[in-house]
C-alpha cells in the first residue's frame, strides 16, 4: 500500500465514520489490488427474483486442502474478516435478457429484486451475471451465480438453520465456536451425522423426483459464505440460497433480538414468494429457532407441515420449554418434533409422506459412517 493510501486512512479516522466511508472509496481507487464481485445464490419465481452479492478487493482466500496448517486456516480467517469493500459500487445485474443496475452500500453489499422470466424446463437453477460498472473497458469485472426457481414438481420447501443444525459449530460456547471458525476450514468442519442424506431425501420427496427447494438461513456473517458453500459441496448437501448477515461490531450485533429479526425477515420473504408451497422448518435448541418457528406458524397458518428441532443442549429446562412450544404449534395444525438425531426426524418425515420410506436405510448408513469418521 502506498504512503498516500496510509495518509488517507489516517485522515478518515480523524474525520469520523461518515467521512471515512468516502475516504475508503478514495483509498480503494489508489490501491492496485483488483476488485471482485462475489455474487450469492438468489431465488425467485416466474415473476420476480431476488439476488444479492458484494464487491470487495480480492481477499486471497484459497480453497481448503487436507494438509492445510492451522496457521493457513487462521490467515484465511483473517482475510475473510478483513475484506475491504468498494462502497457505492455500481453493479449491473443481467438476467432473463434484462439489465438491472444496483448500487452497493457502505460495506459493498448490493441486492434487490429483478423481473424474472426463467426459461421453461425442469432445471430449477438459472444463471445470472453481474458486472462492475463505471470501470475502464480493460478492467471489466464480471461474475456469475444462480437463481433458484422451484419447479412445478416441488411439493414442499425446506428452510434450515446452519450452525448446530447442519454444521457442528458449538455456538452456545463462544470460545469453542470461535476456535472452530478461526482455526478450521471447510474440510475440518463436521456435519451432524446423517444430515446430508436426510436433506437429499427431503429434496427428492416421497416420490423421489420432486426437486423440493432448500433454503439456508443463519446469523453467520457473509464473510463465511465461501467456507459454508465449500463445506456443503464437500459433504454432498443439497445446494440452496444462503441468507446470512452482515458482520458488524455494534453492541447489539450478537443480541437475540438481532438474531430474531434477521431470521424472521428472511423466512417471511421466502414464504411470501411461494404462497402455493408448504414448508418444513429445521433448527436446533442452541439458540432461538423453536421460538422463531413458532412465530412463523402463527403468521402463516396451515403453511408449515413440520418443524424439526435437533436437541443439542440436552437440558431439562430447555426441553420442557420446547415441549410447551410444541403444544402451541399443534394447536395451529402443525407439528414440532424435538429429535436427538437425524434418524428420529427422518422416521417422522416418512410417516408424514415427506420422504420415501427406502431413504431411511441410506440416512442410517450415512449416520453410522459420519459417527465413525468423527471418532
Amino acid at each position: 500500500m502506498s504512503e498516500w493510501s496510509l495518509e488517507i486512512g489516517y485522515l478518515g479516522r480523524k474525520l469520523g465514520l461518515g467521512a471515512a466511508n468516502a475516504v475508503r472509496a478514495m483509498r480503494s481507487a489508489i490501491d492496485d489490488k483488483p476488485f471482485e464481485i462475489v455474487p450469492y445464490k438468489g431465488f425467485g419465481n416466474s415473476v420476480q427474483a431476488h439476488v444479492y452479492g458484494r464487491v470487495i478487493k480480492r481477499t486471497g482466500v484459497t480453497p481448503s486442502a487436507d494438509g492445510d496448517s492451522v496457521l493457513k486456516n487462521l490467515l484465511n480467517t483473517y482475510r475473510r474478516a478483513d475484506a475491504d469493500p468498494l462502497p457505492g459500487a455500481i453493479v449491473n445485474v443481467m438476467f432473463g435478457g434484462a439489465t438491472t443496475p444496483m448500487t452497493a452500500d457502505n460495506e459493498g453489499f448490493f441486492g434487490g429484486w429483478l423481473r424474472s422470466e426463467p426459461a421453461e424446463g425442469t432445471n430449477e437453477w438459472h444463471e445470472y451475471h453481474a458486472e462492475l460498472g463505471n470501470r475502464p473497458e480493460d478492467e471489466v469485472t464480471t461474475a456469475k451465480s444462480g437463481i433458484l426457481v422451484p419447479p412445478l414438481s416441488a411439493r414442499v420447501a425446506v428452510i434450515s438453520d446452519i450452525d448446530d443444525t447442519v454444521i457442528q459449530s458449538r455456538v452456545s460456547n463462544f470460545v469453542q465456536a470461535a476456535r472452530t471458525v478461526m482455526l478450521g476450514n471447510a474440510r475440518t468442519r463436521l456435519p451432524f451425522h446423517g444430515v446430508a442424506a436426510f436433506y437429499r431425501a427431503l429434496r427428492d420427496g416421497a416420490s423421489g423426483s420432486e426437486n423440493n427447494p432448500i433454503f439456508y438461513v443463519s446469523s453467520s456473517p457473509w464473510n463465511l459464505y465461501d467456507l459454508i458453500t465449500e463445506f456443503m459441496e464437500l459433504q454432498n448437501i443439497p445446494k440452496g440460497p444462503l441468507m446470512l448477515r452482515d458482520w458488524d461490531i455494534s453492541l447489539n450485533a450478537l443480541s437475540s433480538a438481532r438474531h430474531f429479526e434477521h431470521k424472521l425477515a428472511a423466512i417471511r420473504n421466502v414464504m411470501q414468494l411461494y404462497p402455493d408451497l408448504r414448508f418444513v422448518l429445521i433448527g436446533d435448541t442452541s439458540q432461538h429457532d423453536p421460538e422463531i418457528y413458532r412465530q412463523i406458524v402463527a403468521e402463516f397458518p396451515e403453511r408449515v407441515t413440520a418443524i424439526y428441532i435437533r436437541d443439542v443442549t440436552r437440558r431439562e429446562d430447555r426441553s420442557a420449554a420446547i415441549e410447551q412450544l410444541a403444544e402451541e404449534v399443534r394447536e395451529s395444525a402443525s407439528t414440532l418434533v424435538l429429535a436427538e438425531d437425524t434418524l428420529g426426524a427422518a422416521l417422522h418425515a416418512v410417516e408424514h409422506g415427506l420422504i420415501a420410506a427406502d431413504a431411511v436405510s441410506g440416512i442410517g448408513e450415512e449416520k453410522r459412517v459420519d459417527e465413525g469418521s468423527a471418532g
